[in-house]
């Protein structure tokens, strides 16, 4: 389905443009964007994570050959924002919500369909990024990004610049234990944080407690294959006890762990996007509270926790910053 692009005044169809993919476990958006970080252009689609790797292809290639018959439509550069990416191998290392093989070569394979300047790097760090250039994080130098979708990825940047570690793997706080037996991870182990702070971790969250005799929740009617964050949210928000304690208990647990983090980076803020941000208060007021409550005292009251402004489609600004960054660089 296409987006609708977002325009600025600033921008005029002769300014410099590039093109940016956001890819997720559920959605993918492409789009082109501006230096101001303006959505020009903007189309999404199912990512089809757990059929073959081809299908996701065709559907790119489809968006591809359509745009590149605008003359108007020529990007400096291709960025690139994908689960579990290495910026140093060009590759999806075992991204644990796919079903495309352990190593996926999606830099050169985007390249093959688009003759582009090419930059790869996890989806949370790439969303750092646009953070950074374009919004909430515009001015810090220090701080963590959250995003809480599907899975729950994380990126970290500090003195201004992404800490991207020895594989250019760092950052994977989705993948740090909550419980040492605790919930099945599709990454293999068991208690990773995702598996309860993110909108699989909450649906997950609300079948046990039903399990546990939440019989009078509206959420009793679904199905865990039916049930979707938003309509946990709306639960809630109607004074659903089951939702209400669903939301209370992952911002518990995401609080706590932030608490964790905040020990290891000492950053200013932290950033919170993903389908289960737009939740709002429900998991903000429990995250504060708790990860307040377990900080580190020279740390109490100084880390703002802060949701990102963008809209969906535009999760395309981090892959853009992604590429901008490259550019400015020099095209390193």
């Amino acid at each position: 389905m296409a987006g609708s692009a977002k325009n600025s005044p600033r921008d005029t169809p002769g300014d410099d443009k590039v093109l940016a993919i956001d890819l997720g476990g559920t959605l993918t958006k492409i789009g082109l964007v501006s230096r101001k970080g303006s959505v020009l252009k903007a189309e999404v689609f199912k990512t089809g994570a757990m059929g073959p790797f081809e299908d996701f292809m065709d559907q790119v290639e489809q968006v591809f050959a359509k745009w590149q018959k605008d003359p108007g439509i020529k990007p400096l550069a291709m960025g690139i924002g994908a689960p579990n990416a290495s910026s140093l191998t060009g590759c999806m290392e075992n991204p644990p919500n796919f079903n495309w093989g352990n190593s996926i070569p999606l830099r050169e394979a985007l390249k093959e369909k688009w003759d582009l300047p090419a930059y790869l790097t996890n989806d949370a760090n790439a969303a750092a990024l646009g953070e950074m250039y374009f919004g909430v994080a515009r001015g810090l130098e220090h701080f963590v990004t959250l995003t809480l979708g599907t899975g729950l990825g994380s990126g970290i940047v500090s003195h201004g610049k992404l800490l991207t570690g020895s594989r250019g793997m760092a950052g994977e706080i989705g993948h740090i234990n909550v419980f040492p037996e605790g919930r099945q991870c599709k990454c293999g182990l068991k208690g990773c944080l995702e598996t309860y702070a993110s909108v699989t971790g909450i649906r997950r969250t609300v079948m046990e407690l039903i399990a546990e005799g939440g019989t009078d929740s509206v959420l009793s009617a679904y199905s865990y294959d039916e049930l979707e964050g938003l309509t946990i949210s709306h639960a809630a928000l109607q004074g659903d006890p089951i939702a209400i304690k669903a939301f209370e208990f992952t911002g518990k647990i995401l609080g706590l762990k932030m608490a964790d983090t905040a020990a290891h980076l000492d950053p200013e803020a932290f950033v919170i996007s993903g389908g289960l941000s737009q939740a709002g208060d429900l998991l903000l007021n429990p995250i504060r509270k708790h990860m307040e409550a377990r900080l580190f005292r020279a740390y109490r009251g100084k880390i703002a926790v802060l949701t990102t402004e963008y809209s969906s489609e535009e999760a395309v600004l981090g892959p853009a910053a992604l590429a901008w960054q490259h550019l400015d660089e020099g095209g390193v």
